[in-house]
């Protein structure tokens, strides 16, 4: 299948250089400005823009399977924090257990006691030693009475085009959102180093520029948005089509 005009981190810097009008430089491979506070947002510009995209928009490459063990007389599981953003779905037995709030499993299951096959979960919060820096805390409930599997699903981040920024790889290596969304990252890097140029106001970037990258922005999200509903057949309808302009239910 045909890609678009992917970026490399060194497009990528390239690009970005030609929209905000700064000189670069080549250093042993890699695009750097000539500019060294310039060089220094860069790493925060990239980061700004890879995170607001997977904020925005829930892409299928986000999503991710675990398997993890719940201890007999246990109603607690930490998982990692490395291991999902936000978790969607729990599994035990291959039957999903349904999320509810942390006041009913304690109230429902009031003894330690009460035992079985977990049936349903609640996020209880980070671990207290490292204030949820290291685990998240699933409560179960009822406590399990023997070791269950547990699968979770849920998202997680994806690897920073910041990564390839070396010698070997700064001019071919290429990320998801690098290859298939070079357009979004470009118009979100910019709304942050437009901030850095001062060329900003309240509600957008000054008017007498070009244009406004948030606004760009806004307009390719909703696109990028429409199509990740047809990845999931969440589209119009549950479908994976688009929105039908011509098109009725009456056929």
């Amino acid at each position: 299948m045909p890609t678009p005009n992917a970026l490399t981190y060194n497009g990528w810097v390239t690009q970005v250089a030609n929209l905000a009008v700064m000189q670069i430089t080549t250093v042993n491979g890699v695009v750097q400005g000539v500019d060294d506070t310039f060089n220094t947002l860069l790493p925060d510009a990239l980061n700004y823009a890879e995170l607001r995209i997977q904020r925005d928009l829930d892409l299928v490459q986000l999503f991710e399977n675990n398997s993890y063990t719940l201890n007999a007389s246990a109603n607690t599981l930490a998982v990692p924090v490395t291991d999902f953003v936000t978790m969607q779905t729990i599994q035990i037995n291959g039957l999903p257990l349904l999320p509810v709030s942390n006041e009913f499993i304690q109230n429902v299951y009031t003894s330690a006691g009460q035992t079985g096959a977990p049936q349903y979960f609640a996020i209880q919060g980070g671990d207290n030693a490292t204030y949820g820096n290291t685990s998240t805390i699933i409560l179960f409930g009822p406590t399990a009475d023997q070791n269950y599997p547990v699968y979770i699903r849920g998202t997680a981040r994806l690897p920073s085009l910041y990564n390839y920024a070396n010698q070997a790889q700064a001019g071919v290596n290429t990320t998801f959102i690098s290859t298939w969304m070079p357009d979004l990252l470009l118009q979100a890097t910019m709304v942050f180093v437009s901030q850095f140029q001062r060329n900003f106001i309240p509600t957008a970037n000054d008017p007498e520029m070009p244009g406004s990258y948030e606004s760009q922005y806004q307009q390719l999200l909703r696109g990028a948005q429409a199509e990740e509903g047809r990845k999931k057949f969440t589209a119009s309808g549950w479908t994976s089509y688009s929105q039908p302009v011509v098109a009725t239910s009456g056929r």
